[in-house]
């Protein structure tokens, strides 16, 4: 697996967990202040890591826009 696989599925998997704890939000799974609060948190990170793996990608040559979605 050479860097750019690694990448893609790093960041499939990463907005895998991202929507799930999105889609717990929406639905009201949350139970308590303190778990929405962890919850918002971890979404932030998740993000965060989502877009520092996308600007890396972007700088290789061969990149397009189906790159993160195939």
């Amino acid at each position: 697996m050479d860097v750019v696989d690694f990448s893609k599925y790093l960041y499939k998997k990463l907005r895998e967990r991202q929507d799930d704890l999105s889609v717990a939000l929406a639905h009201g799974s949350v139970k308590s202040w303190e778990e929405y609060k962890l919850t918002v948190g971890e979404i932030r990170g998740l993000s965060l890591a989502c877009d520092e793996i996308k600007t890396m990608l972007e700088k290789d040559e061969n990149y397009d826009e189906d790159t993160l979605h195939s």
